[in-house]
């Protein structure tokens, strides 16, 4: 139940719990995650018209994205809440059948922010989706993936 750092998510009983840590010191922690949404080509086409009844779906999801990572400790158990300093949700339509989506998040904390980059690009995705369905009800989201983290014990960390 435990890991090499000593962490766990589990007490001495087996219990899942809020790891705890109080002990680690604060260091400047960024994380980068990356995903994309595929769809037909005429579902990109009219996105980049502006042609979605719903409006600016790239808009919409850049500002869902933030939000998201704002509030994942209120979606993802035993998640730590964060003081984000930063969050930045990029999305950029990708010739013939995707937008692709890159979340940068940032704190000064003492436990990292992967899980609020993963949850940002998340949940653009699912902006994207949302917003799109009525006319392609076929779309994925894919590869929604760490690229990169930095700070805290573990140092520098990029995906192959």
């Amino acid at each position: 139940m435990s890991n090499e750092s000593g962490l766990t998510h589990f007490d001495a009983e087996g219990k899942a719990v809020m790891v705890d840590v109080s002990a680690k010191p604060s260091t400047t922690r960024v994380a980068v995650a990356r995903g994309r949404v595929v769809m037909a080509p005429a579902t990109l086409e009219t996105i980049r018209q502006g042609g979605i009844g719903k409006g600016d779906v790239l808009g919409v999801a850049r500002l869902a994205g933030i939000m998201g990572a704002k509030r994942t400790a209120e979606l993802i158990p035993l998640c730590h809440p964060l003081p984000l300093s930063s969050v930045k949700v990029e999305l950029v339509p990708v010739a013939p059948d995707a937008v692709e989506i890159e979340a940068t998040a940032k704190t000064t904390g003492q436990t990292g922010v992967e899980m609020e980059a993963l949850t940002a690009v998340s949940v653009a995705a699912l902006t994207v989706y949302d917003m799109c369905k009525a006319i392609d009800r076929g779309m994925r989201v894919e590869d929604v993936r760490l690229v990169r983290k930095e700070g805290g014990k573990s140092g520098l960390w990029e995906a192959p």
